[in-house]
């Protein structure tokens, strides 16, 4: 089994501080699976390295007429394998450290899904709350035009991710297709449909998680129907989840947004969930619920825990308090190194996030071959496609840690580290 390093001796919050930076954890997860595959540390370096980091100063003119200059960042991890492939976040601690081991993943995540793509990942560090949308238009089309040799549907395709949406991307191919003189729907995915988005991308996320959670369960014996699910994060991902799981005929008895969280061992029905918060901004308060706190919610006692919010919710903090005897991550990194660690050791599975939410990036693929064929998929083949890939995924990861004695997310980074590697190896360098 893999081991972490264990505080010893030291100030908690010192190593509780240092447990939740993204880019030493992503560091972590891919010297493991480095050390495994015994490939040479000097060609490790081609391959755990990002290729091209781009930071960019964005000056917007803003509705009061005051101009305002944004950083923006756009990292390739690789593109070993295809195109860099990965969201562009808005949010006010977007930093460089954070898109750059959010590549890394990307990479990581494309590979253990066998999708001819690398990593990427970009973002600006705005506040999208305290812009109009007219601000956030010329914010992202500047953007674009200051990285119009960066990205492209041959070198890294951009998609939505935290506070951007299918408006956004429509904006991005628009920019992008002015500059170039002529249409490119295949320089973004998570589009609208009008302009060439697919159908099934806005479920699949939690469709592919699904899909990962039904073979776990075969594995552990655990029948899907009648098990006990808490959603921690009740966003697009989460709650469709929820939604889904529940027409499997598992038992969601808890939800948690930002404002708290609501229990019902009995069930709580996710439909009538995503009305409340429509209507209230929040599911605290729904009729037929107990109130919790998110950190109730992530220790009380179910099946299946689903964190899907953001990275670092599970710590050393609260490792041996989780009671879950899966922990499904449809969010990016929720779990640190080290409460990775402990859920092993107790016998909990982790289904790791490079796995367990990459079917987002899956249909990503699929809409990116159907603008480039110029052809579009009904809604059922892009679920069957997405289906036979993430059950193969999860069964190949599976192998793998039967193989190296591993966790299941050592073995998903062996297996995504391996097919990197093998890839860089017969490309061979250039010059």
């Amino acid at each position: 089994m893999s081991t972490v390093a264990r505080p010893s001796g030291m100030d908690m919050g010192t190593e509780l501080q240092k447990e939740l930076d993204p880019l030493e954890n992503s560091r972590l997860q891919f010297d493991e699976a480095a050390q495994r595959l015994k490939l040479d540390p000097s060609f490790v370096q081609i391959i755990k390295e990002y290729r091209r980091a781009t930071i960019v100063k964005l000056p917007v003119q803003m509705d009061d007429g005051s101009f305002r200059v944004f950083t923006g960042y756009r990292v390739q991890h690789s593109i070993i394998r295809g195109p860099a492939k990965g969201g562009i976040r808005y949010h006010p601690d977007v930093t460089l450290d954070e898109v750059t081991a959010l590549a890394a993943w990307m990479t990581w995540k494309c590979a253990v899904v066998g999708i001819p793509f690398g990593g990427g990942k970009g973002g600006i560090a705005c506040d999208p709350s305290k812009m109009s949308k007219a601000e956030l238009e010329k914010l992202t089309r500047r953007y674009v035009a200051d990285l119009i040799d960066v990205i492209g549907p041959d070198s890294d395709v951009p998609a939505p991710d935290v506070n951007t949406n299918e408006q956004t991307m429509a904006w991005i191919m628009d920019t992008y297709s002015m500059m170039v003189g002529h249409t490119v729907p295949g320089v973004v995915t998570g589009k609208p449909i009008a302009i060439g988005g697919s159908l099934g991308r806005a479920e699949a996320t939690a469709r592919g998680l699904v899909y990962v959670v039904e073979e776990a369960c075969k594995l552990k014996k655990i029948p899907l129907r009648g098990a006990t699910v808490a959603v921690q994060g009740f966003g697009n991902a989460g709650a469709t989840a929820a939604r889904l799981l529940a027409e499997k005929k598992a038992k969601i008895i808890a939800l948690s947004d930002t404002r708290g969280g609501v229990t019902n061992t009995r069930g709580i029905d996710p439909i009538k969930a995503i009305r409340y918060k429509e209507r209230s901004g929040t599911v605290v308060g729904m009729p037929g619920a107990t109130r919790i706190t998110n950190d109730e919610l992530l220790t009380m006692k179910c099946d299946i825990l689903v964190p899907a919010a953001l990275e670092n919710v599970i710590t050393l903090h609260n490792a041996e308090a989780v009671k879950a005897r899966i922990v499904a991550e449809a969010a990016n990194g929720p779990t640190t190194p080290h409460a990775d660690e402990i859920l092993a050791r107790r016998g909990i599975i982790v289904l790791p996030d490079i796995l367990a939410n990459a079917g987002g990036v899956t249909v990503s693929y699929f809409e990116w071959v159907q603008n480039q064929e110029g052809l579009m998929w009904d809604v059922e083949e892009v679920n069957a496609r997405l289906q036979k890939i993430m059950v193969r995924a999860f069964h190949e990861m599976v192998d793998t840690m039967r193989k190296h004695h591993v966790p299941p997310r050592a073995g998903a980074m062996i297996l995504s580290v391996g097919r990197v590697s093998e890839a860089t190896l017969v490309r061979g360098l250039f010059p």
